[in-house]
């Protein structure tokens, strides 16, 4: 089959892999759609220090079940939903069960962490193995660019779960990329009172308008001429030092901060620990999924997120340098691969 190889950092081929067969309890997925994410960008330059070389990347992704393991009851008792023919998303997380986090219920801080396309053959090929209990069975009305925008989803869910807003709070997303414009709806769907955003990006700001954004920025400056007293909650969705460093800016007394952008892993800031304690700031943090996939899969079969707005390009896997080059210049919202045409 035809998959996306990257060999090492920088050194990136469309090529042949070889056809994968499922084990026991795994299927085998014939992909629809696999997104292009910020972690590939990280990938494809050596900056995800779990990732190993070659890997076939690609963790957003959704499809068809084409073949099942020896293990998988499509029938009779204990049997699976899912059979040949079953269209649907898949979770990337590959948590051990065994470390004292997974014994704790906090899988994503798992000590043996692992994620398809991350650490492990993922999406961007034609076919892909994934275990049995990561796959969740998608409404026939959802197409499947629509189920792979489900995992960034189901990442912002669990952002939102760590940030624990309240009814009626205002908030302010640093960062207009496909993670802020996600958040932005979630925000307002779970009942916050304002949303601003800022980026530098005029264009991305305009697509927040048209999902609710009741003010955008594209400085610090302009949204504290907005609220001189700072937002009950602040997310940064950048990853960028010098974006979390005013963004924290904006944060009222008793109010939240959210690292949720992922920086490199030697990137360092300066925020005031006076501040901190002196306006009883809370400060938390996102890692990727935690029991939130099948809510992602609700909201977005639902309607709760604006799928329209979201996926702005589709291209074939033979264009996939191609791809990573308009998303590393901020071109669109989501770009897509469709492995299968």
């Amino acid at each position: 089959m035809q998959a996306v190889i990257i060999n090492r950092p920088g050194e990136i081929q469309v090529g042949s892999v070889p056809d994968p067969t499922p084990k026991p309890d795994e299927l085998i997925v014939r992909v629809g759609a696999c997104g292009i994410c910020g972690t590939d960008l990280h990938i494809a330059h050596g900056e995800f220090p779990p990732t190993p070389y070659p890997i076939v990347p690609g963790h957003e992704f959704a499809g068809e079940v084409v073949a099942i393991g020896s293990n998988i009851k499509s029938t009779g008792t204990n049997a699976t939903s899912i059979t040949v023919g079953s269209r649907i998303a898949v979770d990337p997380s590959l948590y051990c069960g065994q470390c004292v986090f997974c014994h704790t219920g906090h899988g994503n801080l798992c000590l043996n962490w692992n994620a398809i396309g991350d650490t492990v053959s993922g999406g961007f090929a034609e076919y892909v193995a994934v275990p049995l209990a990561n796959a969740y069975v998608l409404p026939d009305h959802v197409s499947f660019r629509e189920a792979a925008l489900i995992e960034p989803v189901a990442c912002a869910v669990h952002g939102i779960h760590r940030l624990e807003p309240r009814l009626g709070e205002s908030m302010v997303i640093v960062g207009a990329g496909t993670m802020g414009l996600l958040l932005l709806q979630l925000a307002l769907r779970g009942g916050a009172s304002r949303v601003a955003m800022m980026d530098l990006n005029t264009q991305r700001l305009v697509l927040a308008k048209k999902l609710g954004a009741y003010h955008t920025a594209t400085s610090i400056e302009e949204l504290l001429a907005v609220e001189p007293l700072g937002y009950d909650c602040v997310i940064d969705a950048t990853g960028v030092g010098p974006a979390i460093e005013s963004a924290f800016k904006v944060v009222k007394r008793g109010g939240k901060f959210m690292v949720f952008g992922v920086a490199p892993q030697e990137a360092r800031v300066a925020l005031s620990p006076f501040r901190i304690y002196n306006d009883e700031i809370t400060i938390v943090g996102s890692m990727a999924i935690l029991n939130s996939y099948q809510q992602a899969v609700d909201l977005v079969s639902g309607g709760a997120i604006d799928t329209k707005t979201m996926l702005t390009t589709a291209l074939p896997l033979t264009d996939f340098s191609k791809a990573l080059d308009m998303v590393q210049r901020g071109e669109g919202v989501k770009t897509q691969i469709l492995p299968n045409g």
